[in-house]
């Protein structure tokens, strides 16, 4: 599922060359995933040292 979501995404960036999505799909990527990690588990006390 995730697989044919980023292949299909990355088709459309060729497509449409709209490359400058790319940076901002990432960066939304790894905050989504900053605050799953931080939400209850056992990282989140590493995490917050980092800010």
């Amino acid at each position: 599922m995730i697989k044919s979501f980023v292949v299909e995404f990355w088709g459309f960036l060729r497509t449409r060359r709209k490359y400058w999505l790319l940076p901002i799909f990432i960066m939304m990527a790894l905050f989504g995933a900053l605050i799953v990690l931080t939400k209850g588990s056992a990282v989140a006390p590493f995490i917050y040292t980092l800010f």
